[in-house]
C-alpha cells in the first residue's frame, strides 16, 4: 500500500512540476525554484518546534517567499533571479539558526516513501488545481515570457499574472520538497522542461513531453528506491538526468 501511495503522489508532483517547468525554462526562471525551495529548511524548523506536520511548516514559508519576491519585483528594477537570491540568503540564514541538523533529513531528501493516505489525497487535490490553473493561464503567461510589452498592449494584467505565476512556483516547490527535498527541487522542475525542449517539435509536444517525462522520472525513481532501499529524492533526479542525456540524441535544432 505504501509504494502505491508514494507512486501516486510522486507521479502527480513530477508531472505538474514538469508542466510548470516549461514556462519557467522559456522565461529562464528555473533558478527561482531553488531559492524558494531552500525556504523549506526554516519551514521544517517551524514544524519541529511546533510539533506539526512538515507540510504545514514548509508551505506558508515558501508562499511568503514568493510574495516577497513579487513585492520586490514591483518596487525595484532588479531581475527576479537577483530577488530570489536575496530570499535564498534569508531562508538559509534562518535555517542555520533554528533547524536541528539531526532532524533535517526530510528537508534534505524528502519524505515521499513515508507519505500518508491523507497527504496523498491533499497532493492529488493541489496538483489537480495547480495543473488546471497553469493550463488556463498558459497562453498569456507564454506571451508575457516572449514579449512583455506586447502582452501589456494586448490588455493582459502582467502584474497579476506574475503573482499567479510565482504562487504556482511556490506551490509546486512545496510539493517538490515532499518528493526530492529542498536541495534539488529546482532540478525536478527544470529537467523535464529541458528534456522536452530537446525533442519537441511544437508547443503542444513541448507541454505533453514535459508532463510525461516529469511523471515518468518520478515514478521510476520511487520504484528504484523501493527495490534498492535508497533515498527516493536523489534517484528521481538521477533518472531525470539520464532522460536528459538520452534526449540529447534526439535534439531538435
Amino acid at each position: 500500500m505504501q509504494i502505491i501511495l508514494s507512486l501516486i503522489s510522486g507521479i502527480l508532483i513530477g508531472s505538474v512540476s514538469g508542466f510548470l517547468g516549461n514556462l519557467m525554462l522559456s522565461k529562464k526562471m528555473s533558478v527561482v525554484a531553488g531559492p524558494l525551495a531552500h525556504l523549506a529548511f526554516p519551514g521544517v524548523a517551524v514544524a519541529i518546534l511546533l510539533g506539526i506536520n512538515l507540510g504545514w511548516g514548509v508551505f506558508p514559508l515558501i508562499i511568503i517567499g514568493a510574495l516577497i519576491i513579487w513585492v520586490l519585483d514591483q518596487k525595484t528594477n532588479l531581475p527576479m533571479e537577483n530577488l530570489a537570491a536575496i530570499v535564498f540568503a534569508a531562508g538559509l540564514g534562518i535555517s542555520l539558526l533554528f533547524l536541528p541538523i539531526d532532524k533535517a533529513e526530510e528537508a534534505l531528501v524528502g519524505k515521499i516513501m513515508q507519505i500518508s493516505f491523507r497527504e496523498t489525497l491533499l497532493i492529488g487535490f493541489i496538483s489537480t488545481i495547480l495543473f488546471f490553473s497553469i493550463n488556463y493561464f498558459y497562453d498569456n503567461l507564454m506571451l508575457i515570457n516572449i514579449d512583455k510589452d506586447l502582452a501589456l498592449t494586448s490588455g493582459i494584467n502582467v502584474s497579476k499574472l506574475n503573482l499567479i505565476y510565482l504562487l504556482s512556483i511556490a506551490i509546486a516547490v512545496s510539493l517538490g520538497v515532499y518528493l526530492v527535498g529542498g536541495l534539488i527541487t529546482a532540478a525536478l522542475i527544470a529537467l523535464p522542461a529541458a528534456i522536452s525542449k530537446n525533442i519537441a517539435s511544437n508547443l503542444k509536444e513541448y507541454k505533453i513531453i514535459s508532463i510525461f517525462s516529469g511523471g515518468l522520472g518520478s515514478g521510476l525513481g520511487i520504484i528504484l528506491s523501493f527495490l534498492y532501499h535508497l533515498p527516493a529524492g536523489p534517484l528521481v533526479i538521477l533518472v531525470n538526468v539520464i532522460f536528459f542525456l538520452i534526449s540529447l540524441i534526439f535534439i531538435k535544432k
